[in-house]
């Protein structure tokens, strides 16, 4: 699936803006055909954007079930030659979606593109009435995995499994956009960097005839190699790398030739890089990384998870001047435009599914007539698995071109002591190897769980640990907290022979609250927490990266652990620093500064 660009020969519109919209607690529409007219009683609301904060009503940010949108569109009558395509870069979690009378589509997954050829559907230079219907749901076979229960009063109420706030809707872009005929319909890339010499391979996929024609174009547009084919290798005897914190983008121009014409062409960026992991290294160009970043959401003030390209570059501003070179989509896959600016700039990624919340054992699960055994018919089953293979495919299949894209993280924190975990991830490991092998895997391990005790960890390729000694454990004592931290992290390096990373690390902080005797919830302690696992760090000398949890508070559903969202962010949720950020930034500009080449 390409993403909808305009050339000579194809052309999009985008349909954000504002929508008719309407809530549907009862799911009425579905059995009342809402979208055979318009909506009654509708209100407009913004898309992109969840619709948990817009308006100031409880029914709304708490709503369990359907939502309808809808919007009159027209077709250009200039692509009365084109194919039309209808395209969702994401609908939280799942939707439905009709032209005028007809469903045209329907997708499972929040934040992973779907898209429909609606050239039967419409005509150019008509008005359409377009209508989706998205529903926020969670249960034990979704991705990721909830609970609804129906109360006494006939309300029903949605128990997560996991600690962020579940903003639903479409939450980013929707387009319009018209192909040729028979278009070119995938393009895959590989790379590999050799010290001088590297090279990029490819395999394209077109619908109908025609032949391939492939040209590589440098930063300035001149072509320094021609391929044709749908699969070939080109070699490229001296080539400009994409390395982290200085990338370097190629264009592969495809075109597609019928009787000597061109008929379609799409230009893809590409960066010429090598991933490996060898023993205990993360290696990038076949040098040694290491991580210095964050876990982040996509999370702000009245948009939920909507995708804003101001907040994205606010944050990706504050990342390079904190001296971060890499983050991770916990925990889910984020808009595309992350990625293409990740890209640009030599920001490292490590991309995450939606998998998050498949562990019981944590205090944050407050639902009641949990089943007994985790991984089972009862909870995360083999339904479950074949949803979370399909989340998997996607974000390969939608990612796997962007260099800055390092290594795919397959789910965060699941119960891997639990009977069952092996025989649920090893499959989806192995998938993933299958569908990327140029990429490591990995699974960010929960903080109570030990190197003796993870059944997974061997089947891993970077091992991940996100640890909160000192706030969850050994509360408030970080003198027993370090010891218990250093005591762990030599245990994981002495048992596994593999790149060992600190994926979380973090304590909740309220800004402004302060003591002259460090305690949990000041920004004093935040401060001494850090220094204190950048100690172990530097003493064990044996990881290869450091996320901190987490880049900036975020919204989370109510309860008596969280008093305003989640506040472990360095930054407020609107951005502004805690004290803990000076010490940190001085420790990552430090880094940075120390491995820039002389």
């Amino acid at each position: 699936m390409l993403r909808p660009i305009a050339n000579a020969y194809r052309q999009r519109e985008c349909l954000s803006g504002l929508w008719r919209f309407c809530l549907d607690a009862h799911g009425l529409g579905r059995t009342e055909s809402w979208w055979t007219r318009a909506l009654r009683d509708a209100r407009e609301i913004p898309v992109p954007c969840s619709y948990n904060d817009i308006f100031p009503e409880r029914a709304a940010r708490e709503h369990v079930g359907d939502a309808w949108y809808q919007l009159d569109f027209m077709v250009p009558a200039s692509w009365d030659k084109l194919r039309t395509i209808l395209r969702f870069d994401a609908a939280t979690h799942r939707a439905t979606v009709w032209i005028d009378e007809t469903e045209v589509a329907s997708h499972e997954g929040g934040y992973t593109p779907f898209e429909a050829d609606i050239t039967a559907h419409v005509r150019p230079g008509a008005s359409h009435r377009l209508t989706v219907c998205v529903n926020n749901e969670l249960h034990w076979h979704t991705i990721p995995p909830g609970r609804v229960d129906t109360l006494p009063d006939g309300r029903r109420r949605q128990h997560q499994f996991h600690d962020f706030f579940n903003y639903a809707g479409l939450n980013r872009s929707v387009w319009l956009y018209g192909v040729p005929a028979n278009p070119i319909a995938a393009i895959t890339v590989d790379t590999a960097y050799r010290g001088g010499p590297g090279s990029v391979s490819y395999e394209i996929a077109t619908q109908g005839g025609g032949d391939v024609r492939v040209s590589l174009c440098d930063a300035e547009g001149l072509a320094v190699a021609h391929a044709s084919g749908a699969h070939g290798r080109i070699e490229l005897e001296h080539v400009t790398p994409w390395q982290p914190g200085r990338a370097y983008l190629y264009a592969l121009v495809v075109e597609l030739i019928e009787g000597g014409q061109v008929r379609d062409s799409y230009t893809l960026p590409v960066g010429v890089r090598t991933v490996q992991v060898e023993g205990r290294q993360f290696l990038i160009n076949g040098r040694p990384f290491y991580f210095t970043g964050f876990g982040k959401h996509e999370d702000a003030l009245v948009r939920g998870r909507a995708h804003d390209e101001a907040m994205m570059l606010h944050d990706f501003a504050l990342l390079d001047w904190m001296g971060a070179n890499s983050i991770r989509t916990s925990h889910y896959p984020y808009a595309e435009e992350v990625l293409d600016y990740a890209d640009r700039h030599g920001i490292v990624v490590i991309d995450e599914t939606a998998a998050v919340g498949m562990n019981i054992s944590l205090a944050i699960v407050r639902a009641p007539d949990l089943p007994p055994h985790l991984f089972s018919e009862d909870g995360i089953s083999q339904r479950t698995q074949q949803t979370h293979l399909q989340a998997i495919r996607e974000l390969i299949a939608r990612d796997r071109n962007h260099p800055s894209v390092v290594m795919w993280s397959l789910a965060n924190e699941p119960d891997v002591r639990s009977e069952g975990s092996r025989d649920y991830f090893e499959p989806l490991i192995a998938e993933a190897h299958r569908l990327d092998p140029t990429r490591p895997v990995t699974v960010p391990n929960v903080h109570f769980c030990g190197p003796n005790e993870d059944r997974i960890a061997d089947l891993l390729d970077v091992l991940c640990l996100n640890r909160y000694a000192g706030w969850y454990r050994e509360s408030g004592d970080l003198t027993a907290a370090e010891q218990m931290l250093e005591a762990e992290l030599r245990a994981w390096a002495e048992k596994y022979n593999k790149p060992l990373m600190m994926t979380e690390y973090g304590c909740d902080t309220l800004p402004g609250a302060h003591g002259v005797i460090p305690t949990m919830w000041t920004e004093e302690y935040q401060t001494d927490f850090f220094a204190m696992y950048h100690r172990v760090f530097d003493r064990l000398g044996t990881l290869t990266g450091e996320h901190v949890w987490c880049f900036a508070d975020f919204a989370t559903p109510q309860g008596v652990m969280r008093v305003g969202g989640n506040r472990k962010g360095v930054f407020t949720r609107d951005r502004q620093p805690k004290s803990a950020v000076l010490s940190l930034r001085q420790r990552w500009l430090e880094r940075r500064k120390s491995e820039q080449p002389s």
